[in-house]
């Protein structure tokens, strides 16, 4: 506990834990939207796409965030246009994309300053990259973020779960499916810096695959993978900490951890 309580005390962990729960909030939220749509890859695809703007960010000397959000956000857009007009399917779409984008930041990298521990951090995660300009950009960003998903939480429910009865219904539905995209863009780039490129799509998947299996209404599942989010990234957090481990891994295999407890004990039930 006293070890617990002194890690509180270091700013960088001060500014990771803060930028950390809103960043899980706001993935948990979008995760369980994104996984009963199926989209659940999109989060793999759009943290490569924000690695790469990252690169070239890095190359131009440019603040990463200021450039990689307006690209991963218009790399979301096309996307979802890509699925809707199917041209191709959203699976491939996402290879296409994802693979490409991870291309081009490592060839860009490998052409300026080489792959050296700041490029590593933005692959694997790392809680001391984080500046105090990054936190107040990460805070803002977050809670508009969370103040949008509550203001459309209707209409992201309808859209989430039957889509041609929403638009039947007069609920228009490209532009939820647009907002949906642009907050889950966000979200990614945002949570890259700890959780890194390569584990950042754990974010958004575990803690909604962890809640449909404790609740059953939508509503009951966004509560329940929303505290499983914060609470895992914080143990997670206090493990990197502990175990001198990177952040992303840790809170990933915390979060495996919980996910097989969980479908453990929902075996055992059906079975007993």
């Amino acid at each position: 506990m006293e070890l617990i309580v002194r890690m509180f005390q270091y700013p960088f962990i001060q500014r990771a834990a803060i930028v950390g729960v809103l960043v899980s909030l706001c993935a948990a939220l979008l995760g369980v939207c994104l996984v009963l749509k199926r989209y659940s890859m999109i989060g793999d695809g759009l943290s490569h796409v924000s690695f790469g703007a990252l690169s070239i960010a890095m190359a131009l000397g440019i603040a990463p965030l200021y450039l990689s959000i307006p690209i991963v956000i218009i790399a979301a857009f096309f996307l979802l246009r890509i699925q809707e007009n199917g041209t191709m399917k959203s699976d491939s779409a996402i290879a296409v994309v994802s693979s490409s984008s991870l291309a081009i930041g490592i060839t860009v990298t490998a052409l300026t300053s080489g792959i050296n521990t700041d490029v590593s951090s933005y692959m694997f995660g790392s809680i001391l990259v984080m500046t105090d300009e990054d936190v107040v950009l990460s805070v803002l960003l977050s809670v508009i973020v969370l103040i949008l998903y509550v203001v459309c939480y209707q209409k992201i429910f309808a859209v989430t779960f039957d889509e041609n009865f929403a638009r039947a219904s007069g609920v228009r539905t490209r532009l939820y499916n647009l907002l949906i995209s642009i907050l889950t863009a966000v979200t990614i780039v945002l949570g890259m810096r700890m959780m890194g490129a390569m584990l950042i799509s754990s974010l958004i998947i575990f803690p909604a695959l962890i809640s449909m299996r404790l609740q059953k209404s939508f509503r009951g599942v966004v509560i329940c993978s929303a505290i499983v989010s914060v609470v895992t990234f914080l143990v997670g957090l206090t493990a990197s900490f502990l175990f001198s481990t990177p952040t992303g891994a840790s809170v990933v295999i915390v979060n495996l951890i919980v996910l097989l407890l969980v479908s453990l004990i929902q075996h055992l039930r059906q079975n007993a």
